[in-house]
């Protein structure tokens, strides 16, 4: 017996929310069911702009790197004339995979099974024994090209959709844009991922890593191992002088909090207390020269930031970048890359190695702890007994709609901020993300 069709009015039902009496909680089905998953997909991520990659993945002419849209393989390459693409990576005659590889520089592509041949451009520029094959005229008039989809991007920040009906890159990214500068003026030629990646999966919801990303709350309840060694490295217990990380002790003595915006997207972020500890703290001066004190400020502070729904920039410990690869309900797969200004020195290159391997790599001291605990949660969001989550209520008498005087500082105008004291820890940053989710899938389900 085939499951019932979501209807607009089951998704409203997944929400508990008051605004006047300050009420917000979220049904656990939205973390478990098959059917909102399913919907996720479509809605979400396969007519949404999704984020694939950056520009210097794929710097010279014919370079390519191999991502997903969804549930749908892509290849995105430079072609010969240098300019950047995506497609579809099955080969249109019998839909073989033609690129094997996660990266590589090819002139051209030879699909191992038929031998048809394209070029980085996607143009068939060859069909094996074409002229002994007794093709009718339908064939020769087809396309036979890779299939192309749409594809832009901001600054060197990769987008692709499977839908033409979406708004423009610009439009989507919004407000947050002013964000992302921070991340790729970071250098006067922007940022590189540093050789090497982490991939991984997670037994949990892939909007737990979402939420995750911008949750204040959980880093000394969640992290106290890390805290323990960063203490020891502080008092001289530790022959470890490499690594200087982030002091959560201090984080809740700053100011800090969190913004949400169109479309999803959210930021958390705290003043930074120890800014000369980060690597780009090297090259202070030249960055403040060319972007100006307040730029540079907002550089060297901790922020988080989601580009919804499957891109994060975390900055706290190094620079992080996770790319969101929902596999089912209760399983996801994370790309993660250590991220550093394109021709900085190698000390400050050093620095951050050092401080994302400590923290944020798979073998890191907090990427461990953060997936436990999403399968913790999916593990008891099994107890169909328990139909809510109180988790999203943290910080709602102090939001205020439209931008405070920290977002007036770089000049973006966030749906809603909440900032204050770092130890609040607000939970209402994560608001903006499922006002986005509901709005894509009851589009959809009105359509």
């Amino acid at each position: 017996m085939r499951p019932e069709a979501l209807k607009i009015s089951d998704i409203d039902k997944l929400f508990r929310e008051d605004a006047e009496s300050g009420e917000y909680m979220l049904h656990r089905d939205v973390f478990r069911d098959e059917r909102i998953f399913e919907l996720e997909m479509k809605t979400i991520f396969e007519r949404n702009w999704i984020f694939v990659g950056l520009s210097s993945q794929a710097p010279n002419p014919n370079d390519y790197f191999t991502s997903w849209v969804g549930r749908q393989p892509i290849v995105v390459m430079r072609d010969a004339d240098g300019q950047l693409g995506a497609f579809i990576n099955s080969c249109p005659h019998k839909g073989a995979r033609f690129a094997h590889h996660r990266k590589g520089n090819a002139k051209q592509f030879v699909c191992s099974y038929h031998g048809w041949t394209f070029n980085t451009a996607g143009e068939c520029i060859y069909i094996k024994d074409q002229d002994s094959g007794g093709y009718a005229e339908p064939f020769n008039q087809l396309d036979h090209g890779l299939h192309k989809i749409k594809f832009d991007q901001y600054r060197g920040f990769l987008f692709a959709s499977l839908s033409d009906d979406v708004p423009t890159l610009q439009e989507h990214l919004g407000e947050t844009m002013p964000l992302l500068d921070l991340v790729w003026d970071q250098g006067p030629d922007g940022i590189e991922a540093v050789p090497g990646s982490s991939t991984y999966t997670y037994d949990a919801n892939w909007k737990m890593q979402v939420e995750n990303c911008i949750d204040g709350y959980h880093l000394t309840s969640c992290h106290p191992s890390f805290m323990n060694i960063v203490s020891r490295r502080k008092a001289g217990e530790s022959e470890n002088k490499q690594v200087k990380s982030i002091d959560f002790n201090m984080m809740m003595e700053i100011d800090g909090g969190g913004y949400t915006f169109d479309r999803g997207h959210a930021l958390g972020f705290g003043v930074n207390p120890a800014p000369q500890e980060r690597g780009l703290y090297i090259h202070k001066d030249e960055v403040e020269a060319r972007v100006g004190p307040t730029k540079l400020k907002w550089m060297l502070s901790t922020r988080n930031l989601t580009i919804y729904p499957n891109v994060q920039f975390a900055e706290n410990a190094s620079l992080q970048m996770r790319v969101i690869r929902p596999l089912a309900p209760g399983k996801t797969e994370m790309t993660i890359f250590c991220l550093g200004a394109i021709g900085e020195s190698d000390a400050a290159r050093s620095i951050r190695i050092r401080q994302y391997e400590d923290f944020f790599n798979t073998s890191g001291l907090a990427t461990p702890d953060d997936t436990i605990a999403y399968e913790d949660c999916q593990f008891g969001y099994e107890g169909r007994e328990m139909e809510w989550s109180q988790g999203y209520s943290r910080g709602i008498t102090n939001v205020v709609e439209g931008a405070d005087s920290y977002a007036g500082e770089l000049g973006f105008t966030p749906q809603t901020s909440s900032t204050g004291p770092f130890k609040m820890q607000d939970e209402t940053v994560y608001h903006g993300g499922y006002r986005a989710w509901r709005k894509f899938l009851q589009t959809e389900l009105g359509e």
